[in-house]
């Protein structure tokens, strides 16, 4: 993949989060973990994303909390604001200024073929909020405000990140400038980036799911964390001794996946121990290992949930650092783009 077409800027991670429900193990494995380890590898920009939230009605009451706690949850998992920037979208002007340009850019068959909007609207598409229909366009403004050359984003992100490279790519033609914006890339990495649910091994693990036995919050108590993983749905069959045997298989292939993902093993490695044993003793086993894991994430989450002001201090000074970086990068576009007084 051809990602930096002749451009030649800093390497720079961008990713977010909306803050519309507690976070689950899904997020903390498949997302969480990941920003910690690359803050300590690349510069990084942590979003919560509340302007993406608010494409479906948020109550206006709540919306600064759930900001706050996706913010807190950042912090309890080990997302150091010493190294990565952590901040609210919303409290960032260039992710709107850039998204308007980028929606004169974009193409109406472009969004029209995203999979996540057909999903997410169904058959009420004329009754949904223009902003859930471009929302793909202010995701390519999220990253490319900041000139982010990588993304790192599940399977069923991988649509929106291909429309940002689209979207970069007409942009840096039309203008007549190659290179302007990276063409950002994915980043997929090692275990436990996608968690299924606890419920249905076929679906993801939601926080809009709701059924709450389907996920483990990261607020869950000790006693929830053990219920919920003695009544995950398994079949009737033992742990198998091979990794193809999983094959038709997908809540347990999931459990044993989230074995893998807590404990750092491969998940023949979690084979090997569990093979031939039943349920009754799988489960328990993963379920201490996911409260001892968990147990100083919820005990630092709720910490910072109880100090609101030194969360608030965290999300104002990342806006800051946030807008200093972008403010010069928009100040380009604008000139590029022709608009008077640049």
């Amino acid at each position: 993949m051809d990602t930096q077409q002749d451009y030649s800027g800093p390497q720079r991670v961008f990713s977010g989060m909306q803050p519309t429900g507690a976070l689950h193990l899904g997020n903390y494995l498949g997302a969480l973990t990941k920003f910690v380890d690359l803050q300590n590898t690349h510069e990084c920009l942590f979003c919560i994303v509340d302007l993406h939230a608010v494409t479906v009605f948020q109550d206006p009451k709540q919306l600064a909390n759930q900001t706050r706690e996706i913010a807190a949850a950042y912090l309890a998992a080990g997302v150091d604001p010493a190294k990565a920037i952590i901040y609210p979208q919303s409290q960032v002007a260039a992710h709107t200024e850039l998204a308007w340009f980028f929606n004169c850019v974009a193409r109406v068959g472009w969004l029209s073929r995203m999979t996540q909007f057909k999903d997410k609207a169904g058959k009420n598409s004329e009754r949904v909020s223009v902003g859930l229909y471009a929302y793909p366009v202010l995701q390519a403004a999220d990253i490319l405000a900041f000139k982010a050359t990588h993304v790192p984003v599940g399977e069923d992100q991988k649509q929106h990140l291909e429309l940002s490279r689209d979207i970069a790519q007409k942009f840096n033609n039309d203008f007549g400038v190659p290179g302007f914006f990276p063409l950002p890339e994915p980043l997929i990495q090692g275990p436990g980036a996608r968690i299924m649910s606890l419920r249905d091994g076929t679906k993801k693990m939601s926080k809009s799911d709701p059924s709450d036995n389907s996920r483990i919050n990261l607020t869950d108590d000790v006693e929830t964390i053990a219920k919920k993983f003695r009544k995950a749905r398994t079949d009737a069959g033992m742990v198998p001794e091979m990794i193809d045997e999983l094959a038709g298989r997908p809540e347990v292939k999931n459990l044993v996946g989230i074995y893998a993902a807590l404990s750092g093993l491969k998940d023949q490695q979690v084979l090997d121990q569990f093979a031939g044993q039943g349920f009754g003793v799988f489960k328990p086993a993963l379920a201490d290992l996911a409260v001892e894991k968990l147990r100083p994430i919820s005990t630092r989450l709720n910490e910072y949930l109880a100090n609101p002001d030194e969360v608030d201090k965290v999300l104002a000074s990342g806006a800051e650092r946030a807008a200093k970086i972008s403010t010069p990068i928009m100040a380009e576009v604008r000139k590029v783009m022709g608009f008077w007084g640049t």
